[in-house]
């Protein structure tokens, strides 16, 4: 099993479709007992957060969020942990709205260290 993802920073690797989740986001994960949940913030998203549960490398979670343009969505997501050769954890995710149409995968990776380190976004 790929390492805990409790406070780890990871941004997609490649933007989605406009006004969705983009390079410019950021997942703070937090894991504990099984339980995983993240906040998450950057590019169209004001405000989102996802919670689930994690079972070896599978993550399953459902995700709401608040664009800058007053909407809000919502959705479920599984996703796979995998160890990158350098040490840094990737999430190989394959998520489907549930308020809206629409489904798809992406990936997203780890880009810096725990909660508090720089992670090099900028801010």
């Amino acid at each position: 099993m790929a390492r805990s993802l409790d406070g780890l920073v990871l941004a997609p690797v490649a933007d989605q479709a406009p006004g969705q989740v983009g390079t410019r986001t950021r997942f703070t994960y937090y894991e504990k007992d099984g339980e995983i949940w993240a906040e998450y913030a950057g590019g169209d998203v004001i405000r989102g957060h996802l919670l689930g549960t994690r079972q070896d490398d599978r993550l399953d979670f459902r995700y709401v969020q608040l664009k800058r343009d007053g909407s809000t969505s919502s959705g479920h997501c599984v996703s796979l942990v995998v160890e990158l050769p350098d040490g840094r954890v990737r999430l190989e995710e394959t998520w489907e709205w549930e308020s809206q149409t629409g489904s798809g995968t992406s990936v997203v990776e780890q880009i810096g260290g725990q909660v508090g380190e720089d992670c090099g976004t900028g801010h």
